[in-house]
């Protein structure tokens, strides 16, 4: 199975209608014979705030700035937690030899979906593409596709 993640449930579909994949609609995702597409819907995963690292940065002090963790530390948002959980078990499915990272090419639509690979832990097993289009034309989506490169785990 190849998996495609995208940045919202319209953009999935365009990439169904795109690869002409006949796909049935379950809970947070389209799959077809030989592709499975999904969705970020906007933020899933964002950083820790502060109190997550010591309770006594809960309160914001002068003497207490600038915070630089060592290490940062991120956490899945509750209000998306269950689109989280539905992308997660599509991304360690044993099944998918393939991943396609077809979110925003913009800063922001990377770093969702690099805090959605990180968080999640992909099938090692899976090669990570990305593709890098501008519209959701059909033409663009299949170029896309077609032109995905290896794409560097986290």
């Amino acid at each position: 199975m190849k998996l495609i993640i995208t940045e919202k449930p319209s953009v999935a579909m365009e990439f169904a209608k795109a690869l002409k994949v006949n796909t049935t609609r379950k809970n947070g995702y389209l799959e077809g014979a030989e592709w499975i597409i999904t969705w970020c819907v906007g933020h899933l995963v964002t950083m820790s705030y502060p109190e997550k690292y010591d309770e006594n940065l809960k309160k914001w002090r002068l003497e207490t700035l600038p915070f630089l963790p060592e290490e940062y530390k991120y956490e899945i948002i509750p209000a998306v937690e269950k689109q989280f959980h539905i992308v997660q078990g599509l991304l360690q499915r044993e099944d998918v030899t393939e991943i396609y990272n077809a979110g925003d090419s913009g800063r922001e639509g990377e770093y969702i979906q690099r805090l959605v690979f990180r968080m999640a832990n992909p099938n090692p097993k899976a090669e990570m593409k990305r593709v890098w289009i501008d519209s959701q034309t059909e033409e663009e989506i299949l170029r896309g596709i077609r032109g995905s490169e290896k794409y560097a785990r986290i």
